[in-house]
């Protein structure tokens, strides 16, 4: 059944926000940031789409997220985040004095945090039985 939840499905819904979080921002200086918004003028088209394809993904992983996790879920999941950044910080596994280090770490909790929203309704299905009212199929 499509609505179930496997890995690979976490893996490509992973893969997907990391396209929408590292290219819209990135400290490479390849991101969406760096070439349509910090170079704002000259306006093309190309930086017009591209941006709006940036923005539906953002709106689409964003509202997934919001509606499985909720606000509460959202603030645990974050704050999880945060806790084992902040843990992998004190045993010396990440640099805290690299700008650039903290910066790709911030940006995998950004990925993480979505694609944990985007899956979250089939993993509480998985676990618990229960539907979101989104899966619910009326019957004629």
């Amino acid at each position: 059944m499509a609505n179930q939840f496997s890995w690979a499905g976490f893996g490509l819904r992973f893969f997907f926000a990391a396209i929408i979080v590292f290219a819209t921002y990135n400290p490479e200086g390849y991101s969406f940031y760096h070439w349509g918004i910090k170079d704002f003028l000259p306006i093309a088209p190309t930086k017009v789409v591209a941006g709006l394809v940036l923005l539906i993904g953002w709106v689409v992983y964003i509202r997934a997220t919001m509606r499985s996790l909720g606000g509460v879920g959202l603030i645990l999941t974050a704050g999880l985040c945060a806790a084992v950044l902040w843990m992998l910080v004190d045993w010396g596994w990440i640099p805290k004095d690299s700008v650039r280090v903290i910066s790709y770490a911030a940006l995998m909790v950004i990925t993480i945090i979505l694609s944990v929203g985007m899956s979250w309704s089939h993993v509480r299905r998985r676990m618990s039985g229960q539907y979101d009212m989104d899966d619910v199929e009326e019957e004629s």
